[in-house]
């Protein structure tokens, strides 16, 4: 039975609230047995209201690969699911194995969880561990082959030690240790071995034009640009080459002038742009456009434009202007050029009017709610069909002020039939009687972004306009407008953006928690504002290696936990950031079998990972009979779970001896601490668990940054 009609689109519905993306639900609803498997899984979890996504495609997982033998125990396996108790793939395979194995049998949950590794958790810091030790035992193969080393052999050795292990958090790590251990990749890395039988070599490909008029186009995964970047798909294929013909505008399709045109001004070079808008601070998902827009154009030799996409002067200001271009270099990166969209209005009004006269573009007078009531309807506007020379009259009043703000739009006469609902006859012009931040009072109409932005990228002679997923449904408006107005167009590819958990990632919402005063200022720590991160202590070094460590592609993924960010920033800070012992409440230990007078000078280091043939990163400490430890760290009475100093235990101090505590001296309250006395051990033979510093010296400094 073939599901059709509204029952379909019940079911659509239904897949798409557990998360799966439209194609998926598309396709399967097109397999029946799926279908039917899917919806069961669903209400048995008892989600047919929606789930995050990770969750939803376990639940696909389930329906497509659920032991046939095994169906009266999957509503227990669904309890692990939805409960998050199972939340790893292997988890999930090994599952599917248990319960095979076991079919009809009673469901024993103890031994289920102890084959599914339920419950056990392995930390950062055991992860981390296993990675450097697996790295240390495979160190000359993987410098010998650099980034040609079989990276699954890596990881199945990780497998094998914590097979429950966050998958994705290893990758993070091997990649992370990789461009430690490696660096840059470099143009060797990415040849392919040598073979027997020697081929000529083909000339590298670059931006020129093409004879054959309608050329073979890639498929999307071929034209990916961002293989220089060490993203989670390796092997992926480098895009530089800008193609044309005169077929389908969902892809740049470039005459053989217009092409050759472009490519007098760029020489064959790659631009790109980083286009954002100045109604507020830049937060960390800019800097993963930075990194793509600005690193992109940088490996390839090219240009990257700092573009500010000014088209709404009611919500810009100067003071982000300022902000935005000191933030760009913060994070390392110089703009090509610094240009603004409202450099090109006399240009972007001029194309408008080419817009009407060609029959694309028409002056409106339908109010929001009716613009939004006739899309839903798919009914063409009662303005669309006026005439050409009322439309240009009308045109040319909304510039000149002489129509009220709110009484007319310019809305290009696109496809009121297709599917997409970004080709509904889009506003290109709108009115406001506003001050621009950099153009003045000049216009009182502006463009919008779907017709300003693919027109300037043109103008500008950008190779590869990059821009995040949810932009990938304005790709048919792009191509249509540069299409109709016989202008150059650039390659447009999508990528998914970062999101980042607990955080607040909207410069819409901080606009409005800032405005009302909810935090100090945009670059309050708390936020995940590049100048937040900044005021922290976050360096952009440390930033730019966490997005480097996400990875670049198309895959849509959902939220990036926060402790990855943590993770690069500690990597760094442990690089660069000399650690020195203080003590802020000293209690006074004297060493009774060191003789007063008597100093030695021990080594301390000032990085957790120094090595011990780099001099510069240790310090002596001069170690005596009198040292100070804090007083937290010593208790009267000594019980299992505390891990400190006491009498008759002994503790190790850092970088020093073992200590045993032999004698307190107490105040007159016979309470108050004043003075220990203990032995310590030069030989070092005895073992404590118990680690605490000692205070020798103290080092302030401070800032007037912070």
């Amino acid at each position: 039975m073939v599901v059709k009609g509204e029952e379909s689109d019940k079911i659509l519905e239904l897949f798409l609230k557990i998360g799966l993306d439209e194609r998926t639900a598309r396709n399967t609803i097109a397999n029946n047995k799926v279908t039917a498997n899917l919806t069961a899984v669903i209400h048995e979890a008892a989600l047919a209201n929606g789930c995050d996504r990770a969750i939803g495609n376990f639940l696909y997982t389930v329906a497509t690969k659920y032991p046939a033998n095994a169906l009266v125990h999957r509503p227990k396996l669904l309890e692990y699911v939805v409960s998050s108790k199972i939340k790893t793939p292997a988890q999930l395979e090994a599952a599917f194995s248990f319960l095979s194995n076991v079919a009809s049998e009673e469901f024993k949950r103890n031994e289920f969880e102890e084959a599914c590794g339920v419950g056990v958790e392995v930390s950062l810091e055991e992860l981390t561990q296993t990675v450097n030790e697996i790295f240390e035992e495979n160190k000359a193969v993987i410098l010998e082959r650099r980034y040609r080393t079989n990276v699954g052999e890596l990881f199945g050795s990780i497998r094998k030690k914590h097979p429950w292990a966050d998958p994705k958090m290893a990758k993070q790590l091997v990649d992370a240790k990789m461009y430690e251990l490696l660096g840059e990749r470099t143009a060797a890395d990415d040849e392919k071995p040598s073979k027997k039988k020697e081929k000529k070599e083909k000339p590298a490909k670059v931006e020129k034009a093409v004879v054959d008029e309608t050329p073979a186009q890639p498929s999307e995964e071929e034209l990916n640009p961002f293989s220089i970047f060490p993203a989670p798909e390796d092997n992926i294929k480098v895009h530089t080459e800008v193609f044309f013909s005169n077929g389908s505008v969902l892809r740049c399709c470039n005459t053989r002038e217009r092409l050759d045109n472009h490519l007098k001004v760029t020489g064959g070079r790659v631009f790109t742009r980083f286009p954002p808008e100045p109604n507020g601070y830049l937060h960390i998902g800019h800097a993963k456009a930075m990194f793509v827009d600005f690193g992109l154009a940088k490996e390839r030799g090219g240009c990257c434009y700092l573009r500010y996409d000014d088209t709404n002067p009611e919500a810009e200001k100067k003071e982000y202007i300022n902000h935005i271009e000191e933030i760009v270099q913060w994070m390392g990166w110089e703009p090509f050029k610094i240009t603004y969209t409202s450099d090109y209005f006399p240009e972007l009004y001029e194309l408008a009017v080419e817009l009407i006269r060609r029959g694309h573009a028409y002056v409106d007078h339908q109010t929001p709610e009716e613009i939004k009531e006739y899309r839903e309807k798919k009914m063409n506007s009662p303005w669309r069909d006026r005439p050409i020379a009322e439309s240009l009259k009308l045109f040319d009043d909304m510039k000149r002020g002489l129509i009220e703000e709110g009484k007319a739009t310019l809305r290009m006469k696109q496809d009121m039939q297709s599917d997409n609902f970004n080709m509904y006859d889009l506003i290109a012009y709108r009115i406001k009687f506003t001050p621009h931040p950099h153009a003045g009072d000049k216009w009182c109409i502006y463009p919008s972004y779907d017709y300003a932005h693919c027109i300037v990228d043109s103008l500008e002679n950008i190779t590869h306009s990059l821009c995040t997923l949810e932009f990938e449904t304005r790709r048919a408006s792009y191509y249509w407008l540069l299409h109709v107005l016989d202008l150059y167009q650039p390659y447009v590819w999508e990528y998914s953006r970062l999101n980042v958990t607990n955080t607040v990632m909207s410069k819409r919402k901080l606009n409005y928690i800032v405005t009302n005063k909810y935090v100090d200022g945009w670059d309050d720590p708390r936020l995940m504002t590049l100048a937040g991160l900044r005021r922290r202590g976050v360096t952009s070094t440390a930033i730019n290696s966490f997005v480097r460590g996400i990875g670049i592609t198309r895959s849509d993924c959902s939220m990036i936990r926060l402790d990855r960010l943590e993770y690069h920033i500690r990597e760094e800070l442990n690089k660069t950031a000399p650690r020195v012992l203080v003590v802020l409440h000293p209690l006074k230990v004297v060493i009774t079998n060191l003789e007063s007078g008597s100093v030695l000078d021990l080594d301390a280091k000032k990085w957790p990972d120094a090595r011990t043939d780099d001099t510069s990163a240790f310090y002596k400490v001069p170690f005596s009979n009198v040292v100070y430890i804090e007083r937290s760290d010593f208790r009267m009475k000594d019980s299992k779970d505390y891990y400190g100093l006491a009498p008759g235990k002994s503790a190790l101090l850092r970088y020093a001896f073992p200590i045993k505590c032999t004698d307190v001296i107490l105040a007159d309250d016979k309470e108050t601490v004043l003075e220990i006395r203990a032995e310590y051990d030069a030989s070092k033979k005895s073992k404590p668990k118990v680690l605490i510093c000692l205070f020798l010296e103290v080092v302030l400094e401070y800032s007037d940054d912070y």
